[in-house]
C-alpha cells in the first residue's frame, strides 16, 4: 500500500512542456483520481469513501461549493473533489516525531506541496518562545496558552480571529458568538480575498450579497455567460450542469483570457458518450484582454438600450431605480475604447450582442476572474446592469450566479463571520445570548495584515486555512506575522502557516469532514451552505486519523470557557454535547433557519429565502434593484510589460497544491511557469524554455520579484500572460485592492520579464 509521503521536495523548477489540451474529464480523468486516492487511502478506503462523497447521508466534499443535483450518481465527486477527500482521508500521519526531526526552519524551507503530503495532523503542538521545534502539548495547556497571550492585551480588538471556507455553520456560528462576546469583530475571512467584491455590488444593487439562482435555473436557461472562471479546473462538476443545460437548448459564451478545456468539450467521465466523444459547450469563446469585463458588459448595455424592444420597460419600471442615469451613461460607450480595453473585435461583440437579443432567460457566471481587479465591484454591478435590462433576474432560468470557491465559504458568511456584521444582526445576538456585542467594524484580511505589521494587532487565531500562503504581498505578510506575540492555526494537514510563525504558536488538529464525530448526546452532523444558498447536512464516517483530534465546534466551546470564564452568558458545554443545540439557537438568530433541525433532517436539505429570486423584491436602500454608473475602467500596458493574471494549476486547489502537474495546459512536474501568448514573446526576445525572474510594476515604486519561471509560449490574450499563484503572491502588493471591496488585485499586476540568473 502506497501510503509513504514524498522524503524530500521534488523538483518544481524545470516542468515539462506539451500542448494544452481541447478536452476535459473522460477516461483520464478517471484513471488519475484512482491513482492519487489508493496512494493516499488504499484500495478499501478509496471505495468507501468517494462513494459516500455529497450522498444526501454522506459528507460534504471539502473542495468546491459546488451545488449537488436532487438526484445523484453514485459518484457524485470530480478529479479535484476527490484528490480533497484523499488528502483528508489519507492513511499518512504527521506525529510529535515528525516535528521533532524537524525544525520550523526546516520547514520553513519546504515547498507547500511537500508540506501537504505528509499527511494528518495527530496532536496538538506547542513552540514555545525561542524554541526551534514544535512539541506536543495537551489541549488543556493549550487553551491555557491562548487564555494568557488574550488576557494580557490591551484590548480584545489587538485579536484576529481568521476563517477559512471549510469550517461548518456549527463551528463558524459558535466562532463569531465567542469573537463578539470576547469583545471584538476582528473576523477576517477567505471571501475577502475572492468574492468580497461580489457580495459589495450585489448587496447594493439588489438588496443580497449572494447569487440568484438555483441549479434548475441552469437547466432552464437559453443562454449562460461564462466569464472569469474555468470550471473545468476550479468547479469540474459545473460542467455537468452545462452539459444538461446545452441538451436543453441553451447556448454558452465563454469570457476568459486563456482558452480552457473543459470549456471547450467535456467528457463526462459518468456517461458512454462521455467516454467516447464527449460534448462541445462553448459556443461563442470571447479571449478577453485581462481586465476588460466592465468595459465589455457596458458596450452590450449600449447596444440593448439602443436597441428598438431589447429592454424590458415593465420589469425596468416596475422593479428597479435609477434607470435614466444609467442609460445616459450606457449610451455614452465608445466603440474604439472597447476594443482597446477587450482585446475583441467588432464582430466578436455582434455575435455575442445577437446571442443576448435571442435569449430570454439568461444567467451569468463568474469568479475571481472578475472579483481580483482595482475596478471589480464596478464590473460585477456593470453585469447587474445588464441582467436587469432584459429583466434577467427573479425568472426562472436567469439571474445573477457568483461560482463561490471553498465549500462553506458562503455559509460561513451567513453565519456571521464578517468584519462589518449589520446591527440587526448583532440585535438578534444580543436578545439571544444576553450580551452587548461590539459594533465598531473590525479588519478585514488585508487590514489585519496591517495590524499585526504595526503592533496593532498581537494574538492570530486561524480556524482553517492557510492564511500565509493565501495573502498577498508574502514579504510583508510573513513579517508581520512574525511580529505577533502568538498564532494559533486550527487543521487538518501541515501547511506553509505552520512555519511562519509568532513569538508562540500553537498548531491544534481538528476532524475533516469525512470523520465520525461523537460528542457527549452520541454522534453529530454538521452543516454546509453551498454556493446557490441550498443548506443541507455533512455525516463523516471514518474513525478520526487520531485519538488526540477535537472538532472544529468543542475546540471553541472549550476555548471560550477557558477564556471567557463562569461571567460567560453563553452554554458553551452543552453546545458541545449536542450540536442540535447550536442549530436552536441559529433558528432563533439568522433569518431563514426557522425550524432548522427539522428542515436540515430531510434528505437534500433545504433554499434559503432570497427575496429577488422569489419575489423579485429587492431589499435595497430605494426599496428596487439599482441601477448603477461608474467610469469604466480597465488596466494600462506600459510598452514592453505584460499583465499577469495569477491562477491555479489543475492539480491544486486554492492553496493546497496536490501535485505538479497541469494536465489540461499541457505542464507536468513543476509550477514555475510563465504562460506567454507566442507573439509577445518574440516581441519581447523570449524563447520558449527560458527562465524570467517576473518584477511586478506599482505606484509604490516598490520591486517585487519572483525568480526562475520558465516561459510557456501559450494561447493567451495578447498582452496578457498567468502563472500559478501562491508563487506570484510576491508580485501583489498589501495596498493593491478592489475599490469598495478591498480584495486583492491578484487578476491584473504589470510585470517586465527579465532574464533569470538561473537561465
Amino acid at each position: 500500500m502506497a501510503t509513504k509521503p514524498p522524503k524530500s521536495d521534488p523538483v518544481q523548477d524545470a516542468p515539462q512542456v506539451a500542448g494544452p489540451k481541447h478536452a476535459a474529464a473522460g477516461l483520464p480523468a478517471i484513471g488519475h483520481t484512482l491513482r492519487v486516492a489508493q496512494q493516499q487511502m488504499g484500495v478499501k478506503r478509496t471505495a468507501l469513501t468517494l462513494l459516500s462523497v455529497n450522498q444526501k447521508n454522506g459528507f460534504d466534499c471539502p473542495g468546491c461549493a459546488w451545488p449537488e443535483p436532487d438526484h445523484r450518481h453514485k459518484a457524485e465527486f470530480c478529479e479535484n473533489g476527490a484528490k480533497a477527500v484523499a488528502e483528508e482521508a489519507t492513511l499518512r500521519r504527521v506525529t510529535p516525531e515528525f516535528f521533532a526531526a524537524h525544525s520550523v526552519a526546516d520547514l520553513a524551507g519546504r515547498s507547500g506541496y511537500w508540506l501537504g503530503q505528509q499527511g494528518r495532523l495527530t496532536h496538538p503542538m506547542y513552540l514555545p518562545e525561542g524554541g526551534e521545534h514544535y512539541e506536543p502539548v495537551t489541549w488543556e495547556r493549550a487553551f491555557d496558552i491562548v487564555t494568557e497571550e488574550i488576557a494580557a492585551l490591551d484590548s480584545p480588538d489587538q485579536a484576529v480571529f481568521y476563517t477559512s471556507g471549510r469550517t461548518s455553520n456549527e463551528a463558524a456560528f459558535l466562532y463569531q458568538l465567542f469573537a463578539r462576546e470576547l469583545g471584538t469583530n476582528n473576523l477576517p475571512d477567505c471571501s475577502n480575498l475572492c468574492h468580497e467584491s461580489s457580495g459589495s455590488a450585489l448587496s447594493e444593487t439588489i438588496g443580497i450579497g449572494k447569487g440568484s439562482v438555483l441549479l434548475e435555473d441552469l437547466y432552464k436557461a437559453d443562454l449562460i455567460i461564462v466569464a472569469g472562471q474555468n470550471p473545468g479546473t476550479n468547479h469540474p462538476r459545473m460542467l455537468s450542469a452545462l452539459e444538461k443545460a446545452k441538451d436543453n437548448g441553451a447556448r454558452i459564451i465563454s469570457v476568459n483570457p486563456l482558452p480552457e478545456a473543459g470549456l471547450e468539450r467535456f467528457k463526462n467521465p459518468q456517461t458512454a458518450k462521455g467516454l467516447t466523444s464527449g460534448s462541445p459547450l462553448t459556443d461563442l469563446f470571447l479571449q478577453i484582454r485581462i481586465g476588460g469585463d466592465q468595459a465589455l458588459f457596458r458596450l452590450l448595455n449600449k447596444l440593448i438600450v439602443e436597441t428598438e424592444g431589447a429592454v424590458d420597460e415593465e420589469f425596468v419600471r416596475e422593479h428597479t431605480h435609477g434607470y435614466e442615469d444609467f442609460a445616459e451613461a450606457a449610451r455614452a460607450a465608445d466603440w474604439d475604447e472597447t476594443l482597446t480595453a477587450t482585446g475583441l473585435t467588432r464582430a466578436e461583440i455582434q455575435e455575442a450582442l445577437r446571442m443576448v437579443l435571442a435569449s430570454r432567460r439568461t444567467i451569468v457566471c463568474w469568479a475571481m476572474g472578475l472579483t481580483q481587479h482595482k475596478h471589480a465591484v464596478s464590473t460585477v454591478k456593470e453585469i447587474v446592469n445588464f441582467l436587469l435590462l432584459r429583466g434577467d433576474i427573479g425568472r426562472p432560468g436567469a439571474g445573477v450566479c457568483p461560482v463561490r470557491g471553498h465549500s462553506n465559504v458562503q455559509g460561513d458568511r451567513t453565519m456571521g463571520i464578517f468584519e462589518r456584521p449589520a446591527p440587526a444582526f448583532l440585535d438578534a445576538l444580543e436578545k439571544e445570548f444576553g450580551f452587548a456585542p461590539p459594533r465598531r467594524h473590525g479588519f478585514d484580511v488585508v487590514q489585519a495584515i496591517r495590524a499585526l505589521r504595526d503592533g496593532e494587532a498581537k494574538v492570530f487565531f486561524a480556524m482553517g486555512g492557510n492564511f500565509v500562503s493565501a495573502s498577498p504581498d508574502t514579504e510583508v505578510t510573513e513579517a508581520a506575522m512574525r511580529r505577533a506575540r502568538l498564532t494559533v492555526h486550527v487543521s487538518t494537514k501541515l501547511n506553509r502557516s505552520h512555519a511562519v510563525t509568532g513569538a508562540r504558536a500553537l498548531i491544534l488538529p481538528t476532524l475533516g469532514r469525512t470523520e465520525r464525530d461523537l460528542q457527549g448526546s452520541g454522534e453529530q452532523f454538521v452543516t454546509v451552505e453551498d454556493s446557490m444558498g441550498m443548506v443541507h447536512a455533512s455525516r463523516g464516517r471514518l474513525e478520526p486519523a487520531s485519538p488526540h483530534l477535537l472538532s472544529e465546534p468543542a475546540i471553541v466551546c472549550r476555548l471560550a470557557r477557558r477564556v471567557l470564564g463562569a461571567e460567560s452568558t453563553v452554554p458553551w458545554e452543552e453546545f458541545e454535547k449536542d450540536y442540535a443545540t447550536i442549530r436552536d439557537r441559529i433558528a432563533r438568530v439568522i433569518p431563514g433557519f426557522e425550524d432548522f433541525n427539522a428542515r436540515v433532517a430531510r434528505p437534500g436539505g433545504f433554499a434559503l429565502p432570497h427575496a429577488p429570486r422569489d419575489e423579485r423584491r429587492f431589499p435595497t436602500a430605494t426599496g428596487k434593484a439599482n441601477f448603477t454608473t461608474a467610469p469604466v475602467e480597465y488596466p494600462k500596458l506600459p510598452e514592453g510589460r505584460l499583465l499577469l493574471q495569477t491562477l491555479r494549476s489543475h492539480d491544486q486547489y486554492n492553496t493546497t497544491i496536490y501535485g505538479l502537474d497541469d494536465r489540461y495546459r499541457g505542464i507536468r512536474n513543476g509550477r514555475r511557469v510563465v504562460m506567454v501568448n507566442p507573439a509577445d514573446a518574440a516581441a519581447l526576445h523570449l524563447a520558449d524554455g527560458s527562465y524570467v525572474d517576473l518584477v511586478s510594476e506599482w505606484k509604490d515604486g516598490v520591486e517585487r520579484r519572483a525568480p526562475g519561471f520558465r516561459v510557456v509560449h501559450y494561447p493567451t490574450a495578447r498582452g496578457c500572460a498567468a502563472a500559478y499563484y501562491p508563487e506570484t503572491n510576491v508580485l501583489v502588493p498589501l495596498d493593491a485592492t478592489a475599490d469598495v471591496s478591498n480584495t486583492p488585485a491578484s487578476k491584473s499586476v504589470v510585470v517586465r520579464l527579465e532574464q533569470s540568473a538561473t537561465d
